[in-house]
């Protein structure tokens, strides 16, 4: 008889240990939130460096990258999906930064789940990439941002230093120029 209790009293902790856990899973950034605080690791190419408004080494928030939007690829060299967007990416980034309306406030950063600095670097050159690449091998930006499926795509409303989500879906962004508008619409872009 005591065996059978202590085996439900086990059983019952574990459902709502279990419970407990699903309580605490993390939601994918949500519009009209704030983009969680997440430490980056700065790139070590000048250029981009200079593209996001920064300078030296370490790592950088997002809210200081000098901006007015920010949008975010959250990706995997191994996502067959995000190795297909690449080519529609590489254009959204030419179209901002081909306007002189947009190019200074519409910046672009690419997140690699599961990737190293190694891997980013090789998606980087094989597709041509041109906007910083952020290595996340340990998965842990993935946990923050409630460890979603990739190609992510967060776009946030950088002022006053908070990061104000404004743009948060799964999958392809459709046709850029639409989603240029959009986002320009949505953050009152002038």
């Amino acid at each position: 008889m005591k065996r059978k209790i202590s085996g439900l009293v086990m059983v019952i902790l574990m459902l709502f240990t279990a419970k407990a856990i699903s309580v605490a899973e993390v939601n994918p950034p949500q519009v009209g939130g704030v983009f969680p605080e997440i430490e980056l690791l700065k790139p070590d190419n000048p250029a981009e460096l200079k593209y996001l408004g920064l300078s030296g080494s370490g790592s950088f928030r997002i809210n200081q990258i000098k901006a007015d939007v920010v949008i975010i690829e959250i990706f995997s060299m191994y996502c067959p999906y995000c190795q297909g967007e690449a080519p529609s990416i590489n254009n959204l980034f030419t179209l901002i930064e081909s306007n002189p309306a947009y190019k200074n406030k519409i910046k672009i950063i690419g997140i690699g789940i599961n990737n190293s600095l190694f891997e980013t670097n090789i998606f980087k050159k094989k597709y041509k990439i041109e906007f910083p690449l952020i290595p996340d091998g340990d998965f842990k930006l993935h946990k923050i941002i409630g460890e979603v499926r990739t190609p992510y795509f967060v776009v946030m409303k950088l002022k006053g230093g908070k990061t104000e989500v404004i743009y948060s879906k799964l999958g392809a962004l459709g046709d850029n120029k639409t989603f240029i508008e959009q986002i320009v619409k949505s953050s009152g872009i002038k």
